[in-house]
């Protein structure tokens, strides 16, 4: 069998991103082959005859259907519970994906909100990891961004989280708001 066949049918089988040092390690193949056996099989399904793309994805390639083909498909899973994030657990996710590691503590800090109940639903989900403990008095936990937060966002990795300058003034003009709005109710 080809090699791209069997990259195919790896990727097509797997639920999780598989990355090419795990399918060169399955299949006895070079990584340079594999990488480019991903690569053909990408141009493969690159035309508009397919209705499956190869997507890098949380450090891995997978499957997925193109978003051309999105009305059709959701129509098959219309009615099934699909959850979507609170506002609460998007702020959380944004404060420890720019941060990572951070405490709770950092994070309710940021957002001026106690964050127990979000923080405990992204463990939940998987969204969130505790990676250590702080060197701080109490050794709070610290938590990072975890493989299913990347897949959720369609993301190759953290490097392609947006940070262009006007996304930093964004996220100064909020911590700033956020301080402020602490400091007010301080006073009052």
């Amino acid at each position: 069998m080809e090699l791209m066949a069997l990259v195919e049918a790896l990727l097509f089988v797997t639920e999780e991103p598989l990355s090419a040092e795990k399918i060169a390690e399955i299949t006895g193949f070079p990584n340079t082959e594999i990488r480019r056996a991903l690569n053909d099989l990408q141009k493969e399904l690159a035309g508009n005859r397919h209705g499956l793309q190869v997507t890098e994805i949380a450090k891995g390639f997978q499957l997925s259907t193109k978003p051309e083909a999105a009305p059709v498909v959701e129509k098959l899973f219309k009615g099934e519970n699909r959850y979507t994030l609170s506002q609460a657990g998007l702020e959380t996710l944004a404060i420890v994906a720019y941060r990572q590691p951070v405490t709770r503590v950092d994070i309710e800090a940021i957002r001026g909100v106690k964050v127990d109940g979000v923080v405990d639903t992204l463990l939940k989900r998987r969204f969130l990891r505790t990676c250590g403990r702080k060197d701080a008095p109490g050794r709070p936990i610290l938590y990072g961004t975890t493989r299913e937060f990347l897949k959720y966002f369609g993301l190759k990795d953290l490097s392609e989280l947006p940070n262009s300058a006007a996304d930093k003034e964004l996220q100064t003009q909020t911590e700033n708001l956020f301080s402020f709005e602490q400091n007010s109710s301080k006073i009052s």
